[in-house]
Parts: structure tokens; C-alpha cells; sequence
């Protein structure tokens, strides 16, 4: 389990989170969604101790972030996989060097675990000749499913996906989604999706949350989202671009 408890963290003087909580079960698929900017991907870098809570607490597996020495978070990290916005591939590597970037930073598997590991994602991913690839050679939705692949060829209990259809196509994204879908299937893994697109939230999600204003304002599940009378909520999942009052946090 994930817990974000109360965190709070501002750069300078402007406040990002703000009273942040939330709770991401085992095995489900948790979406955030919020306007551009309010703080959806500074949230999650607080899971793998990219950025430290200015006040509050975030825990995994019991165990929190912020307390643990080096060698404690590195083990941590392990057990995330992070797909991270724009793929963050290394287009001086190949695709299977990329993907296998951190099994060879874990330091304990041989050569030929590494090659096998590289090999299951990538036919996990449908990329499964793509290994001799360079990345500049690939489509962006084909970058896509390559950080995809590096994230799980790590074998992690969680995968944190940062903005995964930004910048696709309805068709790709599509794709991605469905890729999304299969690994909490396939996998077993519990995942946080950071994400603006309603369609991927409707498609991929087992519950939705909404930050707005540094803190959660409502979260539920797919179904209770479509009909919250929240006036925040349904201007965003509307698209509607009419100010509505602020109305009690739900």
C-alpha cells in the first residue's frame, strides 16, 4: 500500500501541495487528474524520494520515504518502476540497453538475466525485435511502450506513470492504455496514473482522485465520477471552460 499523508511542499514561495492525502490500495489503478501545473507530478516524485515533503509523511509498504539511508531507498526503488513523461530514453543506446538500464544499476544478475529480462519486456510491450533499435528510430508511441518496458523489466510491486498519452494520437493512446490495462492484469501490479485525458482515466482507472488547490478534492471510482455533482469535478471531466464557484471540498 501507498499513503501520502498531509504533504505539503512548496518551491519558494509558491505552494504546490497542500495538504496532499491519499491512500493507493494493493492491486488497483489509481488516477489523478487535475488542471496543468497543480502539482500532479511533484506528488508522485514523493514515492521514490525524488523530492521530500516540506511537512507530512509518505509511506510504502509501511516503510517512509523520507527515513530510509541510501542503500534502504535504493532497495525501495526496485520495487517501483516510473515511466516517466517523455520516455526519458537515451538515444545513444539502443532500445535493449535502455531498457536494461536499471537491472544492470541492481548489481545482482548476471549477463545473461539481464538479456532474458530485457527480452520479456519488450514481448510484454509488442516490441519484441525491437532490441538492436535506436530510439531516435522509433515513433512516439513506440518511445512510449520502450519506457514501459524498462519500468517492468525491474519485475516492481508498483508502476508510476507520469502523463503516459501526452503528446499520441487517439489511436496510440488507445494502444497505450490497453498496455496500461494488461499490466495491472498480466502483472499483478498496483499503478498510479498521472494523467489530463479522461478517456485513458475512464479506461485504465480503478478509482479517480482530483487534486485541485494543493490538496485531493474528490476520489472515487469511475462510475461515481461520472455522476458527482461536484461543480470542480464536472467542469473538468466536461472540459468546460466557464468559471464555477469552488463549493465545499468533496
Amino acid at each position: 500500500m501507498i499513503l501520502l499523508d498531509d504533504i505539503h511542499k512548496a518551491f519558494g514561495s509558491k505552494s504546490v501541495l497542500d495538504g496532499f492525502t491519499l491512500e493507493v490500495r494493493e492491486g488497483e489503478t489509481m488516477v489523478i487528474i487535475g488542471y496543468s501545473g497543480t502539482g500532479k507530478s511533484v506528488a508522485i516524485k514523493h514515492i521514490v524520494g525524488l523530492l521530500e515533503p516540506d511537512k507530512g509523511r509518505v509511506f510504502v509498504d509501511g516503510l517512509e520515504v523520507a527515513t530510509l539511508g541510501r542503500r534502504e531507498l535504493y532497495a525501495l526503488r526496485s520495487r517501483i518502476g516510473y515511466v516517466f513523461q517523455f520516455s526519458a530514453l537515451f538515444d545513444s543506446m539502443t532500445v535493449a540497453e535502455n531498457v536494461a538500464m536499471g537491472l544492470k544499476k541492481m548489481g545482482t544478475l548476471t549477463a545473461a538475466e539481464i538479456d532474458v529480462r530485457v527480452h520479456e519486456a519488450l514481448e510484454l510491450v509488442d516490441l519484441p525485435d525491437s532490441g538492436h533499435i535506436l530510439p531516435i528510430e522509433l515513433s512516439g508511441g513506440m518511445r512510449k511502450r520502450v519506457g514501459i518496458a524498462r519500468a517492468i523489466a525491474l519485475r516492481p510491486k508498483y508502476l508510476l506513470y507520469d502523463e503516459p498519452t501526452t503528446g499520441l494520437d487517439p489511436v496510440t493512446s488507445a494502444v497505450i492504455d490497453e498496455m496500461m490495462v494488461r499490466m495491472r492484469d498480466k502483472l499483478g501490479v498496483t499503478s498510479i496514473v498521472i494523467t489530463h485525458d479522461m478517456r485513458s482515466a475512464y479506461t485504465v482507472g480503478t478509482r479517480i482522485a482530483m487534486l485541485y488547490e494543493g490538496r485531493v478534492r474528490w476520489v472515487g471510482t469511475v462510475d461515481e465520477i461520472k455522476s458527482t455533482e461536484d461543480p470542480v469535478v464536472r467542469q473538468f471531466i466536461e472540459g468546460r471552460a466557464s468559471p464555477v464557484p469552488a463549493g465545499p471540498l468533496g
